[in-house]
């Protein structure tokens, strides 16, 4: 892991975490969580940590290094983390949290796989002398190359329909060929910005979910689960919060497991989950 030591450590160890203990969230500190998981136990991880204290989460903070250090260990070769992150202004400044967070992820080996932009349908008003803030960063960190990638393919093509044009390519050996015309499908692959419905009842049509401070959009996490992982794999949150992620993996088939260390918010999510 790049010379990296992993520094924190739990009292009392139990029983590593098994199949028999999934589609289950912990009321506990995520790092008390993954230190229960063997190495390369989790196939992909959907989250949104709590930064620059923009909210309070019920008064908890986290430890970014150490964790960002053991979601390495755990994640699977072929892996995927997606973490969800912005930036808050202070002092007249963006603290640039979402950088530094991103560079420490790939000092434990993961690589940058995509920077990926989520837009947001509305947003609260900025300082005079700033546009407005609509977006947040979805770094996309893999553990080597990405075992799934099932793209989604959404984005309407205007020459649907049509041939492409064989085009002559050159080959090694100097020699040219000429490569076969295809049919231009209907939908192309999306860009890496995704734009998403948020505030009440757009991000989710479960009211219980507003209980909690800071929920991002359902598709979002619905999303990112179908094109990073297959049905069956392992689907880990480390800051369950409302409990969308595990939601959506439920929804799409997926095995989950999550950590919150709040009871109130473990609450919301077990009802959304029933």
């Amino acid at each position: 892991m790049n010379g990296l030591k992993i520094e924190y450590t739990i009292d009392n160890f139990s029983e590593l975490i098994s199949v028999d203990d999934y589609n289950e969230i912990y009321n506990e500190n995520c790092l008390d969580t993954m230190a229960r998981m063997e190495d390369n136990f989790i196939d992909l991880t959907v989250t949104s940590p709590p930064y620059d204290n923009l909210r309070t989460y019920n008064g908890y903070s986290f430890d970014f290094e150490n964790i960002a250090k053991e979601l390495f260990r755990v994640t699977k070769y072929g892996g995927v983390v997606v973490w969800v992150v912005g930036d808050a202004t202070i002092k007249g400044s963006e603290t640039g949290t979402s950088f530094k967070q991103a560079l420490f992820f790939m000092e434990c080996g993961f690589k940058l796989h995509d920077t990926m932009i989520y837009y947001k349908d509305s947003f609260q008003k900025p300082s005079p002398n700033r546009y407005w803030s609509c977006m947040e960063y979805m770094f996309v960190f893999s553990k080597g190359k990405p075992k799934a990638y099932n793209l989604i393919c959404d984005r309407p093509n205007k020459q649907a329909g049509k041939k492409t044009s064989g085009k002559t390519v050159r080959n090694a050996d100097g020699t040219t060929s000429k490569r076969k015309d295809v049919v231009i499908n209907e939908f192309g692959r999306r860009t890496n910005i995704w734009t998403y419905k948020v505030g009440y009842m757009k991000s989710t049509t479960d009211k219980i979910a507003y209980q909690h401070s800071a929920i991002f959009p359902e598709q979002l996490a619905n999303d990112h689960i179908i094109s990073w992982s297959n049905e069956g794999d392992l689907i880990y949150d480390p800051f369950m919060g409302s409990g969308t992620t595990a939601k959506m993996a439920k929804i799409n088939k997926r095995n989950w497991i999550g950590s919150e260390i709040s009871e109130e918010y473990c609450k919301i999510s077990n009802e959304r989950l029933t």
